[in-house]
């Protein structure tokens, strides 16, 4: 079987990005684009005074601090998504983070609840790697090379709506960066109340004959599996962009693991040298790691967790020690001027923040909340029903399954 570059198959996957490119986020009126930081702050403060329990603004652990000072509650994408959820009387949930999230959102909360995205450019590179379209020819093509009822879709909660409806309809489960391991556990036909680990989960992972089709992000796949017990060898990559990923029969009888080739562009910017040089400049030095980092920083790095495993380690290292962390360089900040006591700092001398994230700002979020306060509501993110139903499916497993 050849592997050559097929880019006809993937005509409405190209189409549909065109089509997103051209989903552009309105001009804001001058007002709102010439007006200063403290103008756009009263803006936002008298807004929110006037809407009272009618809104709730969520922000994620990755937003500047300007917009976080008026979250009501941060936190990673779930979280944020739950906590929703449960603000019942707000008509009106402005999401300061990206397209998915948003998505999440609307999908976990009720029909008279509004989920708003302040700036429609504010999506997920990572995310937009696993394309329905493209997703669905995988499924496809590797049913030519195994038996798809012994495969189980996992989607990283960093999808689309579009995506976890896909997963919901074949059995499947989302999962976040800090439960991984317990909804592959899962998908692989392993008893959770079972305390195994290493070989011996690997053995019985094995004898049970599953697969785990992992999706967008390779790396959270790899790393987790390697904290369980599993080889490289366990894994094989689906390349979207190479007939049959680029794999065969013979690949993918042997994987225990079929990951999608999907990255974070943030976290693959962390390296083992940074932690090596950080390492030779303290002898106390504390490595904390994102598990979307590669899986050669993750074996360097003394502690890998979600941002809220990441906050938590933090909050309990010893006052004085000296604490480098792979992750969004916005918490990392936030995190140092919080815990004054600690040397904290970001591993990437660079300081990129997630472009897409910090698209959310000032001018786009008074625009949002003026408007509101007036009953115009901009940038209102919708999942269709036929989609919610698929990813509520797959969101209410992981939820059951931890």
């Amino acid at each position: 079987m050849g592997v050559q570059a097929v880019p006809a198959d993937y005509k409405r996957f190209i189409e549909k990005k065109v089509n997103k490119m051209l989903r552009l986020q309105q001009r804001l009126d001058t007002k709102y684009e010439q007006a200063d930081d403290r103008e756009l702050v009263d803006i936002i403060t008298q807004s929110k005074k006037t809407l009272g329990e009618k809104i709730v603004i969520l922000g994620h652990h990755y937003q500047r601090d300007e917009i976080i000072q008026f979250a009501d509650k941060t936190g990673d994408s779930l979280a944020l998504s739950r906590y929703a959820a449960g603000q019942d009387s707000a008509s009106h949930v402005v999401f300061c983070g990206v397209e998915f999230m948003a998505e999440a959102a609307d999908i976990l909360t009720g029909d008279h609840q509004k989920v708003i995205l302040p700036d429609l450019g504010a999506g997920c590179s990572m995310a937009d790697m696993a394309d329905i379209d493209s997703v669905e020819l995988a499924w496809k093509e590797l049913s030519q090379l195994t038996d798809m009822d012994s495969v189980i879709p996992v989607t990283y909660i960093n999808s689309s709506a579009a995506i976890k409806n896909f997963v919901g309809r074949h059995n499947g489960a989302v999962c976040t960066s800090s439960n991984a391991g317990s909804i592959i556990r899962w998908a692989l036909g392993l008893d959770l109340k079972q305390d195994i680990k290493g070989s011996e989960l690997v053995r019985e992972a094995k004898q049970q004959g599953k697969k785990v089709f992992f999706f967008p992000d390779q790396h959270l796949a790899i790393n987790t599996a390697w904290q369980m017990g599993f080889s490289t060898s366990d894994n094989v990559l689906y390349d979207p962009d190479l007939e049959f990923g680029g794999i065969t029969k013979e690949n993918i009888d042997t994987a225990s693991f079929i990951l999608w080739k999907g990255h974070c562009s943030v976290h693959q910017r962390f390296t083992v040298s940074q932690i090596q040089y950080f390492r030779n400049l303290h002898k106390d030095a504390i490595v904390m790691a994102h598990p979307e980092c590669s899986n050669e920083v993750i074996k360097a790095a003394d502690i890998v967790g979600s941002t809220d495993a990441i906050i938590r380690a933090v909050a309990s290292a010893p006052k004085g020690s000296h604490i480098g962390i792979a992750t969004e360089v916005h918490l990392v900040n936030r995190l140092a001027n919080s815990y004054t006591d600690r040397h904290i700092e970001c591993l990437d001398p660079i300081l990129c923040p997630c472009a897409t994230m910090n698209r959310i700002d000032l001018p786009h979020l008074a625009w949002i909340m003026e408007n509101l306060t007036n009953g115009v509501v901009h940038n209102q993110i919708v999942v269709d029903e036929i989609i919610k139903e698929g990813a509520r499916i797959a969101l209410d497993r992981m939820l059951r399954i931890v």
